[in-house]
């Protein structure tokens, strides 16, 4: 693999989602639609795609989030993005960000699923994609067109999207 691969670690969240369970108000996943993400969106980089989860942020788990972490630190490539959901998308990248220094790894997912109309995970995902190609070794998450560094974000749920804490 070139020094520009990249690897795409999903993990679920809105972006995957499939529907809500209308009795239960979870989230359902039956598989990830990534692939037919990036086919759509006629991507010509190099990206190794592996599941690691398919759930809703909220069931995420420390143990999970040492899971991704493992697999950051474990993987050869240097070019990381996680597509992941928006409620804990900041406490996953702080757990990354504190270990991990000598890779680029883009956090990114979506307010409105893939499958939904008006959907942003094409553009979120398109976002991560090329920040992290570009972006200086760090933990990042990418929404909407915004940067933000792993320590100097926050999602605020009023407006549902992420802001800087300075």
């Amino acid at each position: 693999m070139s020094n520009m691969a990249i690897i795409l670690f999903v993990t679920g969240g809105t972006i995957d989602c499939e529907k809500i369970d209308p009795a239960t108000n979870k989230y359902i996943f039956t598989k990830t639609h990534l692939p037919e993400m990036l086919k759509q969106a006629r991507n010509r980089v190099d990206i190794e795609l592996e599941v690691l989860l398919l759930k809703h942020s909220m069931d995420i788990t420390d143990s999970d989030r040492k899971k991704i972490l493992q697999k950051c630190k474990s993987c050869k490539e240097d070019k990381i993005v996680i597509t992941h959901g928006t409620i804990t998308m900041v406490e996953t990248a702080q757990f990354l960000g504190k270990s991990i220094k000598d890779k680029t790894i883009v956090l990114t997912g979506a307010i409105i699923p893939y499958n939904q109309k008006n959907s942003d995970a094409l553009f979120n995902l398109g976002c991560a994609i090329t920040a992290v190609q570009l972006l200086p070794k760090g933990v990042y998450i990418t929404m909407n067109g915004k940067i933000f560094l792993w320590n100097n974000v926050r999602k605020n749920k009023k407006l549902q999207e992420f802001e800087e804490l300075t």
